[in-house]
């Protein structure tokens, strides 16, 4: 779809004398290049600019306006707020809120909500327009505009107006009234206080464009996890950065990419600026399904002061808790278990000669319940990674256990393209606690079936950033990779699903019941008709486990079926096979985009760098060895049966019957001969966790012709005797 359509289709009605005369812009060029034989001079540059300025005067003042409109509601219903919840906590005069006070509030604050998610929507699809109408120039005149306006853009920034700080507002608002003054309390923590998590994880992608809406709709069910109430908040208080540790050959790199047992994946966090104290080592553990225990992240603190002797060895792990046990404000057994963690740690940094080789960044809001961890929501924005490592003989850390040139001065522009992978999406994660048996949430399960997220199973920041920076030393890439330039966004599923005012909702409510969208609705679809992209459900999602057999569900059709037919015959027969794909297919099953081969190596072998290669992780259990052992007995005892009859006939028959026992002889030998090859390669590719076609569609085709020809054979001997 291009852009001019787009901007007429997702435009706020209300706003629509306030966007970029996109097409009017676009005409200008065209015509004046056209009324000049396609040539462009510096007269017809400076009008141009003029006009862009004057559109981006319009933008920025709207803005700055509805900017101060939306701070100025929500301080008055702040006001409100409070008014309501004391009155209701200390009644006076005998008057005591009601129900429809509440009522009332929790409208005017969706209003605001919706007041902020268009405003968002307004600065980004604005910000679009200006970077694509400023590229068409550059291509169609031969001029180059952009660096000069990037300043211009720079001097009036309405794009990079941050809503966090209204939303973290917006959030506490409305959590009170929702909760009918008397929140959640509890441990805010977000770890400080938590060594060990064992939690239920999935990963969604998240474009630019849907961040915001995404952030409000979430904050209507659970609150913004805010750390210390009593702070105003501030931007750097969602910062966080992560250093992860590896060696030269990439071990911890490729035990987390192919998911081996027991890999690990060592790092040093803090939060918050560069003047942060505290810093957590940390070690995540990768553990199979089939070993009873969960994959689980353990960590302990350390001054930052005394990371680089930890390092070294020169600071010991039992010094390194020797305050904590004078304290005595942790137990015995738990100070011994972080002090084997710090033990364990310190060895694998020293043994393997661990050094920080990549740094992740991000701001991460997180939604939660405070002291209840049951559905936690973090939403990571303006993920970065940056290289750390010495591996092509420059030190980028000096010596130190982190490089200092840069902080957390998102997008660290002094860092070059190939210093520093700014990844394009946010990174929504959903961790759950829930009891076996019981089911998400069922807003939760909306959120991740929506048009707002795209599910990448595995996804891992410190891999990406690997594979990304990193890809001289490693020649194994994650799935996602090759796939990085599809365009995630989705056309809307559900028309009445994302933030909406009281009298859209009671308007999209009559009109689903037979009456008709009004103009606004019609407007704001965001509808994206040109997506293609792929999906990378290659996992099984806990949270759309039992969506499968729902009867609502689409049909998996062929790959290579397309609706061009109108035979009524031929319909019958591809909605019958529809129907057995849709009953017997395997829910674990690798789905990409129809057609796709099911070697990725080949699907994307134009988007993958010479040499490298793409790695599925494949689950490998005990059980299957015992099953390939299995399947390799049952041929054997077929080769023996076939062996025991060519015997047989050999022995106690006839002339025609020494035919047949040949016959079966080579059977017999064939089947063993072939079992054996096949059982030995099973475990050879099972061992290696290499994705391959592990069914047999060969042998047993050819048993079953050697036994039809012996047969044959000696049937015809038998017709030629007679």
């Amino acid at each position: 779809m291009k852009f001019g359509e787009h901007l007429r289709k997702a435009l706020i009605k209300n706003y629509s004398y306030y966007y970029i005369s996109y097409d009017d812009l676009k005409h200008q060029l065209k015509k004046t290049l056209k009324d000049n034989d396609y040539e462009w001079t510096n007269k017809f540059e400076e009008e141009f600019l003029a006009s862009l300025e004057g559109e981006l005067d319009k933008v920025y003042s709207f803005t700055k306006i509805k900017n101060t409109e939306v701070n100025r509601r929500i301080k008055d219903a702040e006001k409100y707020v409070y008014e309501v919840v004391n009155a209701l906590q200390n009644p006076s005069n005998g008057q005591v809120p009601q129900e429809q006070d509440f009522e009332d509030l929790e409208e005017e604050l969706s209003d605001i909500i919706a007041d902020v998610h268009d405003l968002a929507k307004f600065t980004r699809l604005n910000y679009t327009g200006f970077q694509k109408i400023v590229k068409k120039h550059d291509k169609t005149t031969k001029f180059t505009l952009k660096p000069i306006f990037q300043v211009r853009l720079n001097a009036k920034p309405f794009f990079k107006d941050n809503y966090d700080n209204l939303i973290v507002k917006l959030s506490k608002l409305y959590d009170l009234v929702r909760t009918r003054g008397n929140p959640i309390k509890g441990d805010s923590s977000a770890g400080g206080s938590q060594q060990n998590f064992v939690r239920q994880t999935t990963k969604y992608w998240v474009h630019p464009d849907n961040i915001t809406e995404l952030k409000l709709i979430i904050l209507k069910h659970l609150p913004v996890l805010v750390f210390n109430a009593d702070k105003e908040f501030e931007p750097e208080d969602s910062a966080i950065t992560s250093i992860y540790f590896d060696n030269k050959d990439m071990d911890l790199y490729y035990g987390r990419l192919r998911k081996d047992e027991g890999a690990e994946a060592i790092r040093l966090r803090w939060y918050g600026g560069m003047k942060s104290d505290q810093i957590f080592v940390e070690r995540k553990t990768h553990r199979e399904d089939w070993t009873g225990e969960k994959s689980v992240k353990a960590r302990f603190a350390l001054k930052e002061k005394k990371v680089n002797s930890f390092l070294s060895g020169e600071f010991t792990a039992k010094q390194a808790f020797e305050k904590m046990r004078k304290d005595g404000k942790k137990s015995p057994q738990e100070i011994e278990n972080l002090e084997r963690l710090a033990k364990e740690v310190q060895y694998r940094v020293l043994k393997d000669k661990f050094r920080p080789v990549m740094r992740s960044f991000y701001n991460r809001t997180a939604f939660q319940l405070p002291g209840d961890a049951r559905v936690r929501i973090s939403l990571d924005t303006e993920l970065t990674m940056v290289r750390e490592d010495d591996f092509d003989g420059h030190d980028r850390t000096n010596g130190n256990w982190r490089r200092t040139d840069i902080g957390i001065d998102y997008p660290f522009p002094q860092l070059s393209d190939s210093e520093a992978c700014r990844f394009p999406y946010a990174v929504l994660e959903v961790k759950l606690q829930t009891q076996m048996g019981q089911e998400p949430p069922a807003w939760v399960r909306d959120l991740v079936t929506s048009h707002l997220v795209e599910a990448v199973p595995k996804y891992s920041k410190f891999i990406h950033g690997g594979a990304s920076l990193l890809t001289d030393y490693v020649n194994l890439l994650p799935f996602w990779f090759p796939q990085m330039d599809v365009d995630i966004r989705k056309p809307r599923i559900q028309q009445e699903y994302g933030i909406l005012r009281h009298n859209q909702q009671r308007g999209k409510t009559s009109s689903s019941s037979g009456g008709e969208l009004d103009e606004e609705e019609l407007v704001d679809s965001g509808d994206y008709s040109s997506f293609t992209g792929v999906h990378f459900s290659n996992d099984t999602n806990p949270l759309e486990a039992d969506l499968e057999n729902d009867e609502n569900t689409p049909l998996l059709y062929p790959s290579s079926y397309s609706n061009n037919n109108d035979s009524p015959v031929s319909d019958f027969f591809v909605n019958l096979y529809a129907k057995f794909l849709h009953y017997f297919n395997d829910d674990r099953t690798f789905t990409v985009k129809p057609g796709t081969n099911f070697n990725l190596n080949d699907t994307f072998k134009n988007k993958i760098p010479k040499g490298k290669k793409i790695c599925v992780p494949i689950r490998i259990e005990p059980k299957v060895y015992f099953a390939a052992e299995r399947t390799f007995l049952s041929w054997l005892s077929i080769g023996m049966i076939l062996g025991a009859t060519a015997t047989t006939l050999l022995t106690y028959g006839n002339k025609s019957s020494l035919t047949a026992s040949i016959g079966f002889f080579i059977t017999a030998l064939f089947t063993m001969a072939y079992s054996t090859y096949k059982y030995i390669w099973r475990t050879l590719v099972i061992r290696e966790k290499k994705v391959v076609e592990y069914g047999d569609k060969f042998g047993p085709n050819m048993i079953c012709f050697f036994i039809a020809a012996a047969t044959f054979t000696t049937f015809l001997f038998r017709f030629i005797e007679m």
